[in-house]
């Protein structure tokens, strides 16, 4: 239940609190007084869309506050998103809306904490049902008829139409998979030859090494120049370690050094680290001269193996031109091309195996789509036959109602359309909705169904926005019974333009719209005016006394600001909007009229909920005479 709405800037709304009560809450008022900014508002604290007009002109910040009576699945829904609650009684929700000069940015939060979208849609099904003006023809919609036969259905259809969904979409892959393997069949084929014979002269290559071709340039060298190679070893030899001619070599010279060093070393021994240092040379020397020799005869030609070298250095770089430029690329080619090609065969799937899982898929969709039907055919019977209950009540007695279900491909919502048939008079066929039904029918139609919602529904609060368009008479009355019998079962907040419908209010609240001067609070003398709370401030209009009513005459236009005011009324105050209802005027005849209504409304909750009359209940049963008095004047 919505326990309080606080707005801050929103619309034409500077600022409001209003206290709601549980049962029939009914917002009245002249037209354009901005009863419907209230309700947006709600729908705005409750993620609702919000177009570029939300903010106050002026301001740059429009808060809306919502808060309502916490019920255990509520809670029980928080705990599973970790939202922790304020009390155990109440969840606020609320919406932030900022503007710029070329955005609007808004802001949701349950208790304080940032929600998403989709968090704040599925706490918003749980609290409230909100019925617009525009649903009277959108309900005529095939569409909008199958969402409401499939919500009246409740777990067991919606979780077999998500089944549904689920198997389409499974359908679809299978048929788009399909479909893309027979229109690229021609091309998949040439493609997969390409890619085949691609591989298979890659495979063929072996190539397992990148820098394999750099080492097989540096042996097709070697041995290219073995003879050289031997030759100038064997001179690197002699001139290291054993010259066969009459120079010496290094390896003598260096000892003959180390000797002359070990005897000049007996005479001072400052030498020893020259001696060490030729000691280690000729070491080397003589190391690298074994090492020079083993070398120079190891060397050996090897016609055969060279020819094999050069074999294998063409094949690589036929390879690179083809694949390359370089080895490492070539060989990056084939495992790309590894992967290709089993994409080219649908992960090992053949055609055959795509047209089989096709059938399968197809096949599962058809069964979920009749199990469907089953299902929404059994909810029909039930809504058909509840509907007329409901319908009776409304001045349709002789109305008759059937849901008519008939095969279309299917979809991700099924199999089925879903189409209203109607006839209010007796003796004509059925025939759609839509084509048949007038603007009062669809109203009545269209609180019937919510009747029949709020008997398998959770939610708390449902709202009507002029559920009345379009009637009168006896119509309006069986509407305000109706929306009466609602408010036992739920809180109803509604907006009306019919005295008979106010009339049986548990709780009603005057909606109006007045001119003030910013700063000052001041009313225009020619707008609907109600006492208005503000900063006292000093007028600019001197003439005036602080708190009176100013002539708008007398107040600049640009000095003007129109703001939404909302009261709950008492008895007087219900008696007098009655008769302005009723008469446009308070004339003795309308307030008679006015008495009437209440009486008789009394009458009637008197004899739905077998409880005692209330004092105000009482009071609006009496004649007024017999009434305590109070003034007529809007506070």
């Amino acid at each position: 239940m919505l326990q309080s709405l606080r707005i801050e800037n929103f619309a034409l709304i500077d600022h409001l609190e209003l206290k709601l009560e549980s049962g029939l809450n009914v917002l009245t008022g002249e037209t354009g007084a901005g009863k419907s900014i209230i309700l947006d508002a709600i729908d705005a604290a409750l993620g609702g869309k919000v177009n570029s007009r939300a903010v106050r002109t002026g301001e740059d910040r429009a808060l809306v506050e919502a808060t309502f009576q916490l019920d255990p699945p509520v809670a029980a829904w928080l705990a599973t998103q970790q939202i922790e609650l304020l009390d155990e009684k109440s969840l606020v929700c609320s919406r932030e809306i900022t503007t710029s000069q070329n955005s609007q940015r808004s802001r949701s939060r349950l208790n304080g904490v940032v929600v998403n979208k989709q968090q704040m849609e599925t706490v918003r099904d749980q609290l409230v049902e909100i019925t617009a003006q525009g649903q009277t023809v959108q309900i005529g919609q095939p569409m909008m008829q199958r969402e409401w036969l499939d919500s009246f259905g409740g777990g067991a259809v919606l979780q077999q139409r998500a089944a549904v969904a689920t198997a389409f979409a499974a359908y679809q892959q299978a048929q788009q998979a399909l479909e893309k393997r027979r229109q690229s069949e021609q091309q998949r084929l040439q493609q997969l030859d390409l890619f085949e014979y691609q591989l298979r002269e890659l495979n063929t290559a072996n190539l397992d090494d990148p820098d394999e071709l750099n080492q097989l340039e540096q042996e097709r060298k070697r041995l290219s120049h073995s003879v050289e190679l031997q030759q100038q070893s064997y001179q690197v030899y002699q001139a290291l370690y054993q010259n066969d001619g009459d120079t010496a070599a290094c390896a003598d010279l260096l000892g003959k050094a180390e000797t002359a060093l070990s005897d000049m070393l007996e005479y001072d021994e400052q030498l020893q680290p020259i001696l060490d240092l030729v000691s280690s040379a000729l070491a080397q020397v003589q190391e690298a001269g074994r090492q020079i020799n083993a070398y120079g005869e190891s060397l050996e030609t090897d016609p055969q193996r060279l020819q094999e070298v050069q074999e294998r250095i063409g094949e690589l770089k036929q390879i690179c031109r083809k694949y390359g430029p370089t080895l490492t690329e070539a060989i990056a080619l084939q495992q790309q091309l590894q992967t290709d090609l089993a994409g080219l065969t649908g992960d090992g799937q053949s055609l055959e195996a795509l047209e089989e899982t096709f059938q399968q898929r197809q096949q599962a969709l058809t069964e979920a789509c009749t199990h469907l039907t089953h299902l929404r055919q059994t909810v029909a019977q039930k809504l058909e036959a509840l509907l007329i209950e409901e319908l009776k009540p409304l001045a349709m007695e002789k109305v008759k109602f059937q849901v008519g279900i008939t095969p279309i491909p299917a979809n991700a919502t099924g199999a089925d359309q879903i189409t209203f048939l109607f006839s209010p008079n007796p003796g004509e066929p059925l025939q759609p909705l839509r084509e048949i039904a007038s603007g009062g029918e669809m109203s009545r139609f269209l609180l019937a169904l919510q009747a029949c919602f709020s008997q398998v529904d959770s939610v708390g609060t449902l709202v009507f926005d002029e559920i009345d368009v379009g009637v009168s008479g006896r119509v309006a009355q069986a509407i305000a019974e109706k929306l009466y019998q609602l408010g036992q079962r739920h809180q109803v907040l509604c907006v009306t333009h019919q005295p008979i419908i106010a009339a049986m209010a548990d709780h009603h609240f005057h909606v109006s719209k007045q001119v003030i001067e910013p700063g000052n609070g001041k009313v225009g003398a020619d707008s609907e005016m109600l006492p208005i709370e503000s900063p006292k401030k000093k007028s600019k209009a001197k003439s005036a006394a602080e708190g009176s009513a100013l002539p708008l005459a007398e107040l600049g236009t640009a000095d003007l600001r129109t703001v939404v005011r909302i009261v709950p009324l008492a008895i007087d105050q219900r008696r007098e909007e009655l008769a302005q209802l009723a008469g446009g005027q308070s004339a003795q005849e309308a307030i008679a009229f006015a008495n009437s209504l209440l009486a008789q409304a009394a009458t009637l909750r008197q004899s739905q909920v077998k409880e005692p009359l209330s004092v105000a209940q009482t009071e609006s049963s009496l004649p007024p005479k017999a009434r305590r008095s109070k003034s007529s004047k809007k506070v």
